[in-house]
């Protein structure tokens, strides 16, 4: 005689054969595809950066619609690392000590900070010069993005493994490179 608790164990596992399985890789296809509408988006913008040497308030809300248009909620940091010279001295209260040599250094800036020129707390027209966040050649900008929310393919998965992964990023983007041109 056949157990009846088996046939009702042997039903749900055909249900997840058949439904929940197809279901989770459907999403694992759909964040691959979001990732891959990101990382094209990520690099149009920062190639543009590069390319411009600047950085408009226009360029960046571009830059967030097009990425909030995946459907996922990205946390966007910018990174600006500007290139400084100082100059080598043997004794630097004295300037007469001069080497003829140069120290390369970085100085960097954040999201913050960019994004106080970008958008700063008073009302000036959105084309206003003042809001134009400018590099130069030879710095080195990055735009770092991961997705913020549980994607569908991750409460899946720890629906099906009966556990929390505990870190919702899937979606995981760093992108940069050197400026190459000023064209402001």
């Amino acid at each position: 005689m056949v157990n009846p608790l088996s046939k009702v164990f042997s039903f749900f596992i055909l249900i997840g054969c058949l439904f929940i399985v197809p279901l989770f890789f459907s999403f694992i296809k759909a964040d691959d595809l979001a990732e891959i509408n990101a990382q094209n988006v990520v690099t149009k913008f920062v190639d543009s950066v590069r390319n411009k040497g600047y950085i408009s308030p226009s360029m960046y809300n571009d830059f967030v619609y097009d990425l909030e248009s995946t459907g996922y909620l990205f946390d966007i940091e910018l990174s600006h690392e500007k290139k400084t010279f100082h100059p080598v001295y043997e004794d630097p209260a004295d300037s007469g000590t001069f080497k003829g040599d140069y120290i390369v250094d970085y100085d960097n800036y954040y999201s913050k900070q960019i994004n106080k020129v970008l958008f700063p707390d008073n009302s000036l027209p959105i084309e206003s010069e003042s809001r134009v966040y400018k590099l130069m050649v030879g710095d080195y900008f990055k735009v770092t993005v991961q997705n913020m929310n549980r994607t569908k393919a991750t409460i899946v998965h720890d629906f099906l493994t009966f556990g929390n992964t505990g870190n919702p990023t899937v979606i995981h983007i760093p992108y940069g490179g050197m400026v190459h041109n000023e064209d402001y």
